[in-house]
């Protein structure tokens, strides 16, 4: 494996409904066999679309733009591919035969993904994975530790503090935080 070899973006398929599923597996899998110089991106593209409601209410939603699809920006090796492709839910990559043919930039960009390094936007704060913050609220108030993951769903993070003599990832709200 050469050591300039750039991760690429290739297109997994999945069984229909599975591909927020597929991409945490992916992405814990990623995490613990300690892989994220060869997988560094999992992405379920999606919209945000307005819908009235019975009732006259408008409300927006996203949808998902690419059903049963997931991008995966990813350097492939035997284990590399052998991860995603044995993910439960997976069904393969997208291409000729076992062989994943990678998108081009300008595929990718025409589907809407943002090619920058993610960064995400938490109310007042700008956040990133690695970012060091400060607990603000509940019982580890005052305690500093990393940002280890971010979920928009929720709206929490996880934080990786050092608790009870040992590193301890510890969930908070948003709210529950300041950026140092």
């Amino acid at each position: 494996m050469s050591e300039l070899q750039q991760p690429m973006w290739y297109v997994v398929h999945t069984y229909s409904g599975h591909e927020n599923k597929v991409k945490a597996t992916i992405e814990k899998a990623v995490k613990t066999r300690g892989m994220e110089d060869c997988i560094t991106q999992v992405v379920v593209p999606t919209e945000d679309v307005v819908e009235t409601t019975k009732t006259g209410k408008e409300k927006t939603r996203q949808r998902k733009v690419y059903p049963s699809y997931v991008l995966v920006k990813m350097i492939i090796t035997d284990e590399s591919w052998y991860v995603v492709r044995n993910t439960k839910g997976v069904t393969g990559f997208v291409g000729p035969g076992s062989k994943p043919v990678p998108l081009s930039e300008d595929e990718v960009k025409a589907m809407g993904i943002d090619l920058s390094v993610p960064k995400i936007a938490t109310g007042d704060i700008d956040l990133e994975i690695n970012d060091t913050v400060k607990i603000a609220k509940g019982p580890f108030s005052g305690q500093i530790g990393n940002v280890e993951e971010i979920n928009l769903d929720t709206k929490e993070i996880k934080v990786c503090i050092s608790a009870f003599g040992k590193e301890t990832l510890f969930s908070v709200e948003f709210d529950g935080i300041e950026k140092i």
